[in-house]
């Protein structure tokens, strides 16, 4: 039985969120129209979805069809009117908030939200021209719910061997007689491999597994 950190996610947004909210308070507005790897969505969408989904959690408007590519997009659209200031002020508080009712969710289920966000930061990151966009102070935190999320997701057994950790990162789940694959990287490449962003394949090695059979999202 897998033992979850309830604290983990709480301590990954408010890390993120003392990291990227001075950044997005200091970016020119314009800059706020550039595109991401997100492929429908520019930076102030992507920040829009991303303070409305912690609001949700918040409120406790967690709906069956909450999160579904539809209830995203119909979020995202309802803030396409406000000021983006709005916008980022209801980040900063979700960021802020969040992390006590995630953890308060005895079945764990809303933790790789957490992880949804600190992705999205990367993309924003990754949008303004930031150096290391999927890096920084939270990547001790993230690729633990990226473990989380690999087997909740029913991936394949991969064998992860990370910079600066003593064991291996146990990703996905076996049971059916394939030996675990074996990957090496950075912890920011594992974030790039494992969400579909875009890598070089000369920062991994990948063995037993092909790219797709690591992605945790659809």
């Amino acid at each position: 039985m897998e033992i979850r950190e309830p604290e983990l996610p709480r301590r990954l947004l408010l890390t993120e969120r003392a990291a990227l909210m001075p950044l997005l308070r200091r970016t020119p507005e314009e800059l706020f129209s550039r595109r991401t790897a997100c492929p429908d969505w520019n930076v102030r969408q992507v920040l829009a979805h991303c303070g409305a989904a912690l609001a949700r959690i918040v409120e406790g408007r967690l709906e069956q069809a909450v999160f579904s590519p539809e209830s995203n997009a119909a979020d995202v659209a309802e803030r396409d009117a406000w000021p983006l200031r709005k916008v980022l002020d209801e980040l900063d508080w979700g960021m802020a908030e969040a992390g006590v009712a995630i953890a308060a969710r005895e079945d764990g289920l809303l933790d790789t939200v957490a992880l949804g966000e600190w992705v999205h930061a990367g993309d924003v990151r990754d949008a303004f021209g930031e150096p290391g966009a999927y890096g920084g102070d939270s990547t001790d935190s993230a690729p633990t719910l990226i473990g989380v999320a690999s087997r909740r997701r029913g991936n394949p057994l991969v064998h992860a061997t990370l910079p600066g950790r003593d064991a291996a990162l146990v990703l996905g789940v076996g049971g059916d007689g394939r030996p675990p694959a074996q990957l090496t990287a950075d912890a920011a490449t594992l974030v790039r491999l494992c969400t579909g962003r875009p890598l070089k394949s000369s920062l991994y090695e990948l063995s037993g597994a092909r790219e797709e059979e690591l992605y945790i999202y659809d």
